[in-house]
């Protein structure tokens, strides 16, 4: 089927995103400098806040009890409204300069926060489409509005089953989710029926505030000597938790229907070397699953592990949630509106500044540069249909979701569509596998990660006029958001928010810190070997 063409307003938009792409590139490059991680974004928060009210927004800043969320709206008079999205954390241990060679970004070390996927350009893209529409809209009469949330901690999948549950998604026409490609086929397409999974993450806190009582049958106080015998701590409950789970993780579950379990530690120690045992120790589980059920179980065992290892080192134990998110809801009206948009807009093209940088890559490990140095995907269009069949081929037939993020919970309150842009990736020699400092560089170089960044703020912003100018494809999507839901929001099939927990903002996140140095990491920059 052919795809229409595009109208005023569209063609408005696209000029915009054209007219504003050296701004684009200058805040990407922004964003990505920043490198904050989850939960302690507030640069970056601070930066989309200010920009977001320069042109024109009104921002809620801390939206859903978050210091570093926000919700930004813009109205042109009564009509449908379009939600966005910004995503801007950065992931601990991946400090990368916007540099052809591996090096930190200045005055850090590589232990610092870094952009992976990356989402300095997710955010950045998500606002050039924002801006685009919103500029469209004013030149066009176009009557409606936008909604644009700042979205957290999505490597651990915060804030957005936070933002579900207070109703920052409700009301909207339409959600559009951007994401850079990050697997194949998933790359210049559209989710089709394989939506992303569940997910729950947890953090299991370990406390030994009474140590006097431990082993003591009669309830006297331990002797003030070294050589008495002393509670094992938290320290202990922390490492038999950790080796218990690992111990135990394939009998959580079936071995089928992906599924993943990983732990990062998070505060250890809490004591002197005088003979006093640990105080306090956490150590963070998230799950991925294709279903809430797989994820409750893993719960249940992860709990009764917690129990034991409390037990056995004088200790007591708490569960705090970091998040709890829902699998993803298909609609396949949105997602081909998407796929027509993508289709006009077409794939991102890098051009001979792009392919110098990748050859300087190359040369820097001590490879033959090439000719065509990027592989072949990231200029080329798959229909989401095709990406579905290859998909598939790994999945069993009853698996319904499939891999991990938390753009999900916006699927069970508005129609919600899921599109990938490609980012650029090398071509690699056979046998060869780059660093990971290699796609962390060239998410941040300009002449690398700019096309990326252009492409998707043109789909979105043309995906956002055709619903905005198209009740009937604006209809389709909500009844079939309706159909899907058993009748929308609270439907027999609507699967409510799991978020009763408070946002989980006050733990030993990984942050940048002031010094006498100047800004550091929390592992200081000038260990030896850092």
């Amino acid at each position: 089927m052919p795809t229409p063409p595009l109208s005023t307003a569209q063609c408005e938009a696209v000029s915009n995103v054209n007219a504003r792409s050296g701004e684009l590139s200058d805040w990407c490059a922004t964003i990505f400098d920043f490198g904050e991680t989850a939960w302690r974004e507030y640069r970056s928060a601070d930066w989309y806040v200010t920009r977001l009210r320069q042109e024109g927004f009104t921002v809620e800043e801390g939206s859903g009890g978050m210091p570093t969320a926000f919700c930004a709206e813009w109205s042109n008079g009564d009509g449908p409204i379009i939600g966005m999205y910004a995503e801007y954390d950065a992931i601990p241990g991946n400090c990368q300069a916007a540099s052809p060679r591996r090096e930190p970004r200045t005055g850090l070390g590589f232990q610092a926060g870094g952009h992976t996927d990356p989402h300095s350009g997710l955010g950045i893209g998500a606002l050039g489409g924002l801006l685009a529409t919103k500029a469209a809209m004013e030149e066009c009469g176009i009557k409606g509005g936008l909604r644009f949330t700042g979205e957290p901690a999505e490597k651990v999948r915060g804030s957005k089953p936070i933002h579900a549950a207070k109703g920052y998604y409700d009301g909207l026409a339409a959600m559009l989710s951007f994401h850079p490609f990050y697997m194949l086929p998933m790359c210049n397409t559209v989710r089709w029926d394989t939506h992303c999974g569940a997910a729950y993450a947890m953090i299991y806190r370990f406390i030994c505030d009474a140590p006097e009582n431990w082993g003591q049958a009669d309830g006297a106080p331990i002797p003030q000597s070294h050589s008495a015998v002393r509670a094992p701590g938290a320290n202990d409950a922390l490492m038999m938790m950790y080796q218990s789970s690992k111990a135990l993780r394939e009998a959580m579950l079936p071995h089928q229907g992906g599924w993943s379990v990983s732990e990062a530690i998070l505060t250890a120690g809490q004591a002197t070397a005088d003979n006093q045992p640990a105080g306090l120790a956490e150590i963070q589980y998230m799950m991925r699953t294709p279903t809430l059920a797989m994820a409750d179980q893993i719960t249940a065992v992860l709990d009764r592990n917690a129990q034991a290892a409390a037990m056995m080192s004088g200790c007591r134990w708490e569960r705090h949630w970091v998040c709890k998110s829902r699998p993803g809801l298909a609609n396949h009206a949105m997602a081909s509106l998407v796929w027509e948009a993508m289709q006009i807009v077409g794939a991102p093209y890098w051009d001979d500044s792009a392919g110098a940088v990748a050859r300087q890559i190359q040369a820097e490990l001590g490879l033959e540069p090439m000719a065509e140095p990027f592989i072949d995907e990231m200029t080329r269009l798959i229909a989401p249909e095709d990406a579905e069949a290859i998909l598939r081929r790994d999945l069993p037939p009853s698996q319904l979701n499939s891999t991990s993020d938390d753009y999900t919970d916006m699927c069970w309150h508005a129609p919600t569509a899921r599109f990938y842009i490609a980012r650029p990736a090398l071509r690699a020699p056979e046998g060869y596998t780059y660093p990971n400092w290699v796609m962390n560089a060239l998410g941040g170089i300009p002449a690398t990660i700019d096309p990326m960044v252009t492409t998707a703020a043109k789909v979105l912003a043309v995906s956002a006029i055709r619903l905005l100018e198209d009740k009937t494809a604006r209809d389709a999507a909500m009844d079939e958001f309706k159909s899907r839901t058993g009748g929308g929001i609270g439907g027999t099939g609507w699967v409510p928010p799991l978020c009763e927990y408070e946002p989980p903002i006050h733990f030993r996140w990984p942050e940048y810190v002031e010094t006498e140095r100047g800004r550091d990491w929390w592992i200081p920059s000038a260990m030896s070997g850092a």
